[in-house]
């Protein structure tokens, strides 16, 4: 019966999303600190994300995660090549070295006042939220961050007080995670007890080749490096879109399969991959010499703290 249900979602929910690609303008980059556990307060979970920005659309992922399947891409493509011919391929992905990331991405569209999030279980999952909304206050208080002045403006949202700092001119209606509504770039954010923060580290302008990328919004970021950027990916990209492979699904049947891979790891990976045309013998391995059992930080801190 898993295997009925994994296979039913793979092959019967994949759909060519009719969204229109938007061209990106802006690679920005921030720090994400987040204390998860408030047990833990000198031990915050610090991920480098990355925002595409566009006219009228953005994505919001975990650049810390593009590094990870870049690397884990070079791995499975250096043993697929040498077992290349072999009836019983067997891929072995090490975990080693690999710190927890964040694994859903937010896509919005500001014309269409459409929001997606995008989660992968061996697929990319594809669920249409609302638009969140803000009620903003606006403040006159500015300040510079990277050579570029900002405007405040505070709103409380799903249990925390945020301040955000945004760019009037980057008129860009987006920020990092669910940020959006206002006149201009969110460049930071953080809640009244610095529990959550986003904190703008660098900006590029996109263009068409690696060699172009410099901008007068580059350099005006005084102290904010620039991020030499080589990795090939979507969202390394010149456009803005969902994912060419997304899978539509709602929430409720996205739940259900998490929780039959939780069930049962191993046959979902099997079923997964059989979906996908792929077969073979598949095993996950760490090279970790250690297994430890300490009590470590657990999410008792959500960024969402309420549901409304």
């Amino acid at each position: 019966m898993k295997k009925i249900y994994y296979l039913f979602i793979v092959l019967s929910s994949f759909n060519a999303l009719a969204q229109k690609a938007e061209q990106a303008e802006l690679r920005v980059y921030y720090n994400y600190v987040h204390i998860t556990d408030t047990n833990f307060k000198d031990k915050p979970r610090i991920e480098n994300m990355l925002l595409v920005v566009g006219k009228n659309a953005s994505v919001y992922t975990s650049f810390d995660q593009i590094n990870k399947e870049t690397e884990m891409k070079k791995m499975l493509e250096e043993q697929i090549k040498e077992q290349a011919g072999s009836n019983n391929m067997k891929i072995n992905l090490s975990s080693a070295g690999f710190k927890p990331v964040t694994r859903i991405d937010h896509y919005y569209f500001v014309n269409e006042s459409k929001f997606y999030v995008k989660e992968r279980l061996m697929n990319n999952y594809l669920i249409e939220q609302p638009v969140s909304v803000f009620n903003w206050s606006f403040s006159t208080d500015t300040t510079s961050i990277g050579g570029i002045l900002c405007q405040k403006a505070t709103a409380n949202f799903k249990g925390r007080n945020w301040t955000v700092w945004f760019a009037p001119d980057l008129p860009f209606n987006t920020g990092p995670w669910k940020f959006n509504g206002l006149p201009g770039l969110v460049l930071q954010a953080y809640d009244d007890k610095k529990e959550v923060q986003f904190l703008l580290t660098s900006i590029e302008k996109v263009v068409a080749t690696p060699q172009e990328a410099t901008s007068e919004i580059s350099e005006k970021l005084t102290g904010i490096s620039i991020l030499g950027m080589g990795t090939k990916t979507d969202y390394l990209g010149t456009e803005i879109k969902l994912p060419d492979d997304a899978i539509k699904t709602t929430q409720k049947d996205f739940d259900r399969l998490k929780q039959a891979q939780k069930d049962d790891p191993m046959g979902f990976m099997k079923t997964q991959m059989a979906g996908s045309g792929m077969g073979g013998d598949f095993k996950m391995t760490s090279t970790s010499k250690t297994v430890t059992t300490t009590k470590g930080p657990v999410l008792n801190n959500p960024i969402e703290l309420t549901a409304h």
